[in-house]
């Protein structure tokens, strides 16, 4: 059965909606606000939004790769491989890179921040329930580069880092750093200039059912805005790999996001549709709603995952007719939707280099200056993007191997310590530490500094030697 959505949106004429002001309960208690934010913040979408301009105004100081070598035509019997494997956890099944796409899961976590703008938009809102509305469309917007990307990135090894210095032409600056193996866990902090901070820890748990591959993200994101002191906390939705043994393999993201804001206890509900071959809907649909601390709805939101995001505000509420059920739907009757996001059009040439972005084209590109743990480091991944995949192989299965020799000398010595008596630490990240997050309560890796400042000094003396 399809899901029937939980309110229907009746757009309104503005002109109309400002004349017959005093007989609207609007979304402030009063008389309706004026819609006067196209100067400020909002652009209305058949103006064209300010992401069409690709950030004109800004010169980047270095110039940066556009292309990468051309995906080589391997091919491969993958049942061979996956019929072992249903219902395994995937990070424990040795993979040939074959199956992946040469950036490592600690780069495609540095891709959520392709629309980084959104969030320097957000910055600027002094309003908090319209600093809602772009966070949503942030949160909304990381899965954009992912329908054609089926393919899986490089796992990284425990220590493996990747930066992302683009302070100068940017405004942020991003480090990850893998800081668990089993489970797989990344530990992510991010600064901008331009007015927020965003940190997230993200366990990748992965189940293959054998016509699909489920993938589900455990860990929180938060964002903080220190001007304004909101603090917005979410967690990612589900994503789903089809038809892995026969057909064309496709991705879909399904489940909802909450978003609350700690400070003014604000929320965006988000429902990301399964695609159904049934559906009459849109595929790729999001819908949501931006409510406050008493639950009024203010804003609805609605777009696909792949395309773009509106955002349209609610002047009246009313409960529908009910349905057969007897179940009564909302209906919110708008003004004319703003766009919020539009993604941008992939590079040329985009189908022969794994469907990259024009930002993933960049994020393996070498640079010496960066820590020796550093992905683009990472010998395997260098192989497969210059499209020697026997070699990349060989490399790949001699990581692993000196991975997992650490880690039965690791535990070696942990067994040598109890016999001991004595207290073995374990573990330990070396950019992160992990602490009780004050807003969740919950243990996650925060980053505890050192990194860019060991970077100006390019004195990398405590990095392990994992590759």
């Amino acid at each position: 059965m399809e899901d029937a959505p939980a309110f229907i949106t009746v757009t309104t004429d503005p002109k109309q909606h400002r004349r017959s002001g005093s007989n609207l309960s609007s979304a402030s208690g009063g008389h309706p606000e004026e819609w006067n934010l196209e100067d400020n913040v909002f652009h209305s979408s058949h103006e064209g939004s300010f992401y069409d301009s690709k950030r004109k105004d800004v010169l980047p100081k270095k110039r940066r790769r556009s292309r990468i070598p051309d995906k080589p035509n391997y091919s491969l019997n993958l049942w061979s491989i996956m019929k072992n494997c249903i219902g395994k956890e995937l990070s424990k099944i040795p993979m040939p890179v074959n199956f992946n796409e040469p950036l490592s899961m600690l780069q495609r976590l540095t891709e959520d921040l392709e629309y980084h703008e959104l969030l320097d938009k957000a910055a600027k809102c002094e309003n908090s329930i319209e600093q809602m509305c772009f966070v949503a469309a942030f949160s909304v917007s990381s899965y954009s580069t992912t329908v054609h990307r089926t393919a899986k990135p490089f796992n990284p090894l425990l220590g493996e880092t990747f930066e992302l210095d683009r302070l100068e032409d940017l405004g942020f600056c991003s480090i990850c750093e893998q800081v668990s193996h089993h489970p797989p866990a990344a530990a992510h902090h991010v600064y901008s200039k331009n007015g927020w901070s965003l940190w997230q820890e993200i366990t990748i748990a992965s189940k293959f059912r054998g016509k699909y591959l489920s993938i589900m993200p455990l860990g929180d994101i938060h964002l903080e805005f220190p001007s304004s002191g909101n603090h917005y906390v979410w967690k990612k939705v589900t994503s789903t790999v089809h038809n892995i043994i026969v057909g064309k393999l496709w991705i879909d993201q399904s489940g909802d996001i909450e978003i609350t804001n700690y400070k003014t206890k604000d929320k965006c509900q988000l429902k990301f549709t399964p695609y159904s071959y049934f559906s009459r809907d849109i595929a790729r649909k999001v819908t949501g709603v931006v409510t406050d601390a008493n639950g009024k709805a203010h804003y609805v939101l609605s777009g696909t995952w792949d395309e773009k995001m509106e955002c349209a505000k609610i002047v009246q509420s009313s409960q529908g007719n009910g349905s057969g059920e007897g179940k009564q739907k909302t209906v919110y009757q708008t003004l004319p939707p703003k766009l919020l996001w539009k993604k941008y059009p992939l590079p040329e040439n985009a189908e022969n280099m794994y469907f990259f972005s024009e930002l993933a084209l960049t994020l393996n590109e070498p640079d010496d200056s960066t820590a020796p743990t550093d992905s683009r480091h990472r010998p395997d991944q260098r192989l497969m993007e210059n499209g020697k995949w026997d070699e990349a192989n060989v490399e790949k299965q001699r990581l692993e191997e000196k991975q997992r020799a650490v880690r039965r000398r690791r535990e070696a010595e942990a067994a040598e310590a109890l016999e001991e008596g004595c207290d073995y630490e374990g573990y330990q990240p070396l950019w992160f530490e992990r602490k009780v997050d004050s807003f969740t309560g919950e243990l996650m890796c925060v980053y505890k500094g050192g990194y860019w400042e060991c970077k100006n000094k390019q004195d990398w003396s405590n990095c392990p030697d994992i590759f």
